[in-house]
Parts: C-alpha cells; sequence; structure tokens
C-alpha cells in the first residue's frame, strides 16, 4: 500500500488498551478493515461483501450496542 491509512476506531470502543475492535478506513476505492489488536493484518473486502454482511446484520437485528 503506498498511501497511509488513517484508522478510525468505533466510538463504542471505551479506548483502553484492553479494548480490542475493529478499525476502519478508507480510500476513494478500497475499504480497509483491521482488528486494534493485529494491525498488521489488513483485510480489504470487496464492495459487495461489505453489502451482504451489513445486509445479514440488519436482518439479525444486531446493533451496535448489543
Amino acid at each position: 500500500m503506498s498511501e497511509t491509512l488513517q484508522w478510525q476506531k468505533s466510538s463504542f470502543s471505551a479506548g483502553d488498551s484492553d479494548n480490542d475492535c475493529l478499525e476502519i478506513a478508507a480510500t476513494p476505492t478500497t475499504l480497509h478493515l483491521r482488528e486494534s489488536d493485529t494491525p498488521t493484518t489488513i483485510l480489504t473486502p470487496t464492495p459487495s461483501a461489505v453489502s451482504a454482511l451489513l445486509t445479514a446484520v440488519r436482518k439479525a437485528g444486531i446493533s451496535p450496542s448489543a
């Protein structure tokens, strides 16, 4: 990856060192995901995979506060 990614944590993260969470970074064409406890492993899902995930989460009724 030639560009510098700007990683963001969920606003639901408490921010302490024991609170591992999902981080996200976006470029104009790609979405990047990583876990804060393994930041060197970066996933770059396709738009259709992200759409399928969000659809499944919505259908399951999962909310961010769950």
